[in-house]
């Protein structure tokens, strides 16, 4: 995927303000308009023009763009960096599908905007309908968590980024924390609601609201899929074959397993309860791993030993018949 100069695309400096944006767009959009240009790439242009303008016309969806920083290059490789779009606060405008832009945008605007990303459905925009009262836009923000936090729960302080417009339309991101509840057991995409707190009201009316939607940060043990957790546990062959029992780490401490005489490599065990709280609470996933002991003398030793007593093939359940070199 190749990244997208936005700023380039529209002969814009970083530095523009939203009335220079809205200027170069109409000027441009007369420019390349497959309608009335004689340009040969007017149509390609046209929609490289949509596409940077859907972003640049919106302060939050600009600000979040900003944020990756001015070192890019039209065409480079590019990648969305791990925490993109974590605690970067923005508007919930329009219904399903809102922000996603038209389906002839670029992979790069989709990867950073579309159906999936931490600002589906962003877009800032005026408070609806002619009454003076009028309630504030709902905010969403991505926040990570760790897993640990998850299974805890506890209260946290959360930073996050919002922009603003300043009088003289230039966009500005201004930090806040909060300080969020995070009930036990609370699972991958699941959103917090703080009330109270997303954009103001208008007339008295009442404010938006805050959604955190919750992001599990990458575990190095263990992996959650709901509340259920898996766990691949490295076991040595002897405790396979003869069915020990083994040391699990859970989230909520170690507990002792008996692994199934003869246990094979792959096989997934369960225990009940032991995933993230809840009404059901979730269940840990075991996938054994055998491992080998480090070479040495004495295991070589061992190995020669079980080569010679113990009629054992792997491969007898293949019949292949070879071919003649």
């Amino acid at each position: 995927m190749q990244f997208k100069d936005y700023y380039k695309i529209m002969g814009l400096a970083r530095t523009a303000s939203q009335d220079e944006i809205k200027r170069a767009y109409r000027k441009l959009a007369r420019k390349y308009h497959p309608d009335v240009s004689k340009e040969s790439n007017a149509e390609e242009k046209f929609k490289e023009l949509q596409e940077a303008n859907e972003v640049l016309k919106d302060p939050e969806k600009r600000a979040a763009y900003d944020q990756l920083g001015a070192d890019w290059r039209s065409g480079q490789d590019f990648r969305p960096p791990p925490d993109w779009g974590s605690g970067f606060e923005h508007s919930r405008a329009g219904g399903a599908g809102a922000g996603q832009g038209p389906a002839d945008f670029s992979d790069f605007f989709s990867e950073l905007f579309g159906s999936g990303s931490p600002f589906q459905g962003a877009g800032s925009a005026g408070q609806r309908g002619r009454s003076f009262s009028a309630a504030g836009q709902d905010h969403v923000a991505r926040v990570d968590i760790d897993l640990e936090d998850a299974y805890r729960g506890g209260t946290r302080t959360v930073s996050l980024r919002s922009t603003e417009l300043t009088p003289d339309g230039h966009v500005v991101v201004k930090p806040r924390t909060l300080r969020v509840s995070i009930p036990a057991g609370i699972t991958d995409g699941q959103q917090i609601r703080l009330a109270g707190q997303g954009s103001p009201g208008m007339g008295g009316g009442p404010a938006g609201d805050l959604y955190l939607e919750i992001r599990l940060s990458p575990h190095a043990m263990f992996q959650a899929e709901g509340r259920d957790i898996t766990l691949t546990l490295p076991v040595a062959p002897w405790e396979a074959a003869l069915g020990e029992t083994v040391a699990v780490p859970t989230l909520g401490g170690p507990v002792d397993m008996k692994l199934p005489p003869g246990a094979r490599a792959g096989q997934k065990l369960r225990l009940k309860g032991r995933g993230l709280p809840g009404s059901p609470p979730g269940d840990q996933y075991v996938l054994l791993k055998l491992v080998l002991p480090p070479d040495s003398p004495e295991a070589k030793a061992l190995f020669e030993q079980m080569k010679r007593e113990v009629p054992f093939d792997p491969r007898a359940g293949m019949s292949q018949r070879g071919t003649a070199a």
